[in-house]
């Protein structure tokens, strides 16, 4: 039942189109029961009329009007006439009703899937970005994809056959006792068998489906990965490696949808066995009957087509079941993301004015996952319009100190004050707006240069975007393409080596004009020369606007107003470059190595001024 919860709130929705589909489902069979009446009223008023042998009748189960209005035809061949143009007229209307039925059913379906996707999606976007660190890409494609189609298929399709099941299987029986209540007995004494199959098929269908989900998961999971890492996987000529880990996957997939494929096969032909022994029993104990003259010739005939309103549909039971058992994993493996909590769940409510003072008290901060602290005691306080550069070794905590800021990631103890207001009492989505980000891994989409720039806010003018550019050091690298800002970059930025990827994602967050901007290692992948050209160009277009900047470039920090050394997830040292470079400790011993690199760089800058100089 508390799969069966899950399952049905997605169409709780529409009520009104469930209250139509299920009208229409149960008058489809119910009407389709009166059809062999006709072909009961042809052989058993009108053929023994022609010559046939004439056995006594049965009451016709029509309406009294019907009958009338073939009686009122004296001759056969227009009586015949008469009924095949209504039962033509009759199955017309059962054709509309049908139609009917398929496009509600339709139309259901359809809404079902539109809503399902838009909630999962939506969630994913909310939910945290520890949670998304450690859940597979793959997994939640198909989750988003799959599972929600085979939601849609057993809510739209296999869900209203259930009805359609008891109205054919109360109607069809209904009809059969009014003729004959003994036949109709034997017609169901397979039922019982058949149902408990059913259900045992169920069990089967839910184990079976469950494992072949997972193995599904991980073999998309794999695709996923090799396609993204295609060229890492070049570059190391691991393409037999990739080759036989997608193998494995994919062969545990195959056994275990074979298995599935196996315990299917044994079902339906066990079913179809007991369906055409139940044909047998019934229409042997018709032909008995028929034989005692207590069976007309009609009655036999309209016997076989109700044995199939019987028969038929407790074996499409089987169907039924099975794909419940299969929409109830759907189910839950969808409702599993949505009860994880968004991160929006625990969020502040004030928005105040943000200029760029950043002050960190005291502040702890370790992984769900983890027993240590990875950030411990960390103070440190930022004025507005400072440039203030991080250094520390892989792992001491300069990337989280970024994430925090942004409230990717929440701190546990201590306190972080945006201009004075604490930061989990301002909403997450404020920050964000006021305080940028750039990775130095970003992302790009599939756009084009001047798309990817100006996502963030589509009223930009050219100027605007151009101007960005130029500040990040790319405007020339995009001229020197053949179409200029248009040019298409390919899935992640695919076409773009990884400086000019980082500077589009530059130029992308200046055009933002937030107050405080995060530097995430992203000018890694530029030379010194266009590192110092960018950030000499950030600092003459906004003095306000306060800078932080993860680095291990010496040469990138030097130039900062004030520089923090983390060790161990601790400060272990605060100054500018001139009072570090002499005190003992982490940044003297990098300085001491990068000096010379550093030494070097001044030196051509200052060829390069005396050239321009010149000219």
């Amino acid at each position: 039942m508390h799969g069966a919860k899950k399952l049905f709130k997605w169409g709780l929705k529409y009520k009104v189109l469930i209250i139509g589909i299920l009208t229409l489902t149960i008058l489809t069979p119910l009407t389709y029961s009166y059809t062999p009446q006709f072909i009961r009223y042809v052989f058993n008023e009108i053929l023994p009329k022609t010559g046939n042998i004439n056995i006594e009748n049965s009451k016709i189960n029509l309406p009294n009007f019907i009958i009338d209005f073939f009686k009122s035809f004296a001759n056969p061949l227009k009586a015949l006439l008469a009924v095949g143009g209504t039962l033509l007229i009759f199955q017309a209307f059962r054709g509309i009703l049908m139609f009917l039925a398929g496009y509600l059913r339709g139309k259901f379906a359809e809404n079902i899937a539109y809503d399902i996707r838009n909630k999962t999606y939506s969630h994913i976007q909310n939910l945290s970005y520890s949670y998304h660190n450690n859940v597979d890409t793959g997994d939640l494609i198909q989750r988003c994809t799959s599972d929600v189609d085979t939601i849609k298929s057993f809510l739209s399709a296999q869900l209203p056959q259930i009805f359609n099941i008891l109205a054919s299987f109360i109607s069809g029986a209904v009809q059969m006792a009014f003729m004959n209540y003994k036949i109709m007995l034997v017609t169901l004494c397979v039922a019982p068998i058949t149902i408990t199959m059913s259900f045992i098929y169920y069990r089967f269908v839910k184990r079976k489906f469950n494992e072949i989900e997972k193995y599904e998961s991980e073999m998309t999971t794999v695709l996923q990965e090799n396609i993204n890492g295609v060229r890492v996987v070049k570059a190391f000529a691991q393409e037999k490696n990739e080759l036989d880990k997608f193998s494995e996957k994919s062969n545990k997939f195959r056994k275990a949808d074979l298995e599935f494929m196996k315990g299917m096969a044994l079902y339906w032909s066990s079913s179809d066995l007991l369906t055409m022994l139940q044909y047998v029993i019934t229409m042997s104990v018709a032909i008995y009957f028929a034989s005692k003259g207590e069976l007309s010739s009609g009655d036999y005939i309209a016997y076989g087509m109700y044995i199939g309103m019987l028969v038929w549909p407790i074996r499409g039971l089987g169907r039924i079941i099975g794909d419940y058992g299969k929409a109830v994993v759907a189910a839950g493996r969808i409702d599993e993301i949505l009860s994880v909590e968004d991160e929006y769940q625990a969020d502040g409510t004030l928005t105040p004015e943000i200029t760029g003072k950043i002050e960190f008290k005291d502040v702890y901060f370790k992984f769900p996952d983890a027993d240590n602290y990875l950030l411990k005691g960390v103070s440190f306080t930022i004025k507005p319009g400072e440039t203030v550069a991080i250094i520390g070794k892989t792992g001491s905590g300069k990337s989280t100190i970024a994430n925090l800021l942004v409230r990717m990631l929440e701190y546990e103890k201590g306190h972080i004050l945006i201009d004075g207001v604490e930061l989990k009492d301002i909403n997450k989505h404020h920050v964000r707006k006021h305080i940028g980000i750039i990775l130095q891994d970003p992302f790009l989409y599939a756009k084009t240069i001047y798309e990817n720039i100006s996502i963030a806010n589509c009223s930009l003018s050219e100027e605007d975007v151009y101007r960005a550019a130029q500040v990040a050091a790319i405007h020339d690298d995009i001229l020197s393409f053949d179409k200029g800002y248009q040019t298409l970059v390919g899935e992640k930025g695919v076409t773009l080596s990884g400086g000019q990827k980082q500077r589009i994602a530059i130029a992308r967050m200046l055009v933002l004009n937030k107050p405080i901007m995060i530097f995430d290692d992203s000018l890694s992948a530029v030379d010194t020369k266009t590192d110092y050209n960018i950030r000499k160009a950030l600092k003459e277009k906004n003095r306000g606007l306060t800078s932080i900047i993860i680095t291990h470039r010496i040469a990138t920090a030097k130039e900062a107003d004030k520089i923090i050394v983390l060790e161990d997830g601790k400060v272990s040292a605060i100054g500018t470059h001139e009072e570090l470079s002499k005190q003992e400790g982490l940044y003297k011993s990098l300085w001491d190595i990068q000096g010379n690199l550093e030494e070097e760089f001044m030196t051509m800058i200052k060829e390069e001024r005396q050239q321009y100089g010149r000219i």
